[in-house]
């Protein structure tokens, strides 16, 4: 039996409260949480790691990783993403379908999946596309993908704009309990868009797609829910427009959560003055009212979860005119401590901020991970929360640098990750 005792911890338990104690875990498996003044007893021949006051937190969950294989590997591949994943204190990535060719049959989402436990170091889990190609005409065979190891169903950002067929896929999904993941976007208004509507977009001379596009596309699907009965989460909600249709859905008891990307919680739209195109992402960035808007939302637990949305672009990719650029950021590496600005704001504290990075996601796949508690998986981030740095994206571990955190000031430096007990970053 391997035993670790981790000690002098500040504890981030997401589903209650921090305090300072210690964490025993055996055989990749927490076996004890000890409050302050506690002992652990006699532990012989175990490893004892002093955690010098740092936070010990479950590790990430982070839903909607784009790993670039097959077909971009130059771009990402799931040993550069899962060592930027380590890096970042998270410990399980949920990789999306959209690559080339989709991931929307068994034998693509078997290559993947053996792919990731070759190369990656952190727990990969594999959403599966929901149509055929990504393309909206014909749903993929969902319960074989599901036998394969298919944990959600999505075509990211391809809207599927038939409602005929997104209503049987959906009906379908509902039928085999699986979980569909929705992008709210009308894809009319929003095509084309690299900014949000408004006086700014006009200024800069963009395209920009209205804030409507994300409520007209959750209105719509919010009704298909309602006809259907799936289990449906929305990837990315930005706006303040959308809040109340998801609001009333959840009172209505549909089963329904829904996630915030870092970089909207933590950007605006002013972020794109000097057209940088690191800033370009998906949806685009939008007013600081919104931003104040669903970080509100996060906090009452309208919004459930925080993610990445990690979408890796190599530089020929990002050179070009901003409306041309492709979207997208990096964010593994950056998620932590881009998150840990809401902590040092004081729009929340550490259990709720990990309860949306580690606790919600967990429970919305149905994992054991995502929590401190007896008997629950080892994975686990050690961190200083108020350690400074400069970042430069040349130091990230992706292939891609494409970060709008580069050269920005940050708060919080993840020390040491574990997976099922073992280290996996850090040199404890």
């Amino acid at each position: 039996m391997t035993t670790t005792l981790f000690h002098n911890a500040r504890l981030i338990d997401p589903e209650g409260l921090e305090f300072k104690g210690a964490l025993i875990v055996q055989n990749g498996v927490i076996a004890r949480i000890l409050s302050e003044g506690e002992t652990a007893g006699d532990l012989p021949g175990a490893t004892r790691i002093d955690c010098a006051g740092m936070c010990l937190a479950p590790g990430i969950i982070d839903i909607g990783v784009k790993v670039c294989e097959p077909g971009e590997r130059h771009k990402e591949s799931f040993r550069s993403a899962g060592l930027a994943a380590a890096a970042g204190g998270v410990t399980t990535i949920v990789t999306r379908p959209d690559t080339t060719p989709a991931i929307d049959s068994p034998e693509t989402l078997e290559f993947v999946t053996r792919r990731a436990n070759e190369a990656a170091p952190v727990r990969v889990l594999p959403i599966a596309a929901l149509t055929k190609g990504r393309e909206g005409r014909e749903m993929t065979e969902i319960g074989f993908l599901l036998d394969a190891g298919a944990v959600a169903f999505s075509d990211c950002d391809h809207v599927v704009s038939n409602t005929k067929v997104l209503s049987r896929a959906l009906t379908y999904a509902r039928s085999l309990g699986a979980l569909v993941i929705g992008h709210p976007q009308d894809p009319g208004l929003s095509d084309g868009a690299a900014a949000t509507s408004g006086k700014f977009a006009s200024l800069r001379g963009l395209p920009a797609v209205s804030p409507m596009a994300e409520r007209m596309g959750l209105d719509r699907d919010i009704a298909l829910l309602e006809m259907t009965g799936a289990r449906y989460h929305a990837d990315q909600i930005t706006t303040a427009r959308a809040l109340p249709a998801l609001m009333r859905a959840k009172r209505n008891g549909l089963d329904i959560t829904a996630g915030a990307s870092i970089h909207h919680l933590t950007l605006n739209e002013l972020d794109l003055a000097d057209y940088r195109t690191f800033f370009k992402v998906k949806p685009p960035l939008r007013a600081e009212d919104d931003r104040l808007a669903v970080i509100d939302a996060l906090r009452d637990g309208v919004i459930d979860i925080i993610s990445s949305m990690h979408t890796p672009q190599d530089e020929e990719s990002k050179r070009l005119p901003f409306e041309e650029a492709a979207s997208g950021a990096v964010g593994l590496e950056t998620l932590l401590p881009a998150a840990l600005r809401l902590y040092h704001s004081d729009d929340l504290t550490l259990p709720q901020l990990f309860r949306a990075l580690a606790l919600n996601p967990a429970n919305r796949l149905g994992l054991p991970q995502g929590r401190l508690a007896t008997g629950a998986p080892a994975d686990l981030v050690l961190f200083d929360p108020d350690a400074p740095f400069v970042l430069d994206r040349f130091s990230l571990r992706s292939k891609s640098k494409n970060t709008p955190f580069d050269g920005a000031r940050m708060q919080g430096r993840v020390r040491a990750t574990f997976v099922n007990g073992t280290c996996v970053f850090g040199d404890l």
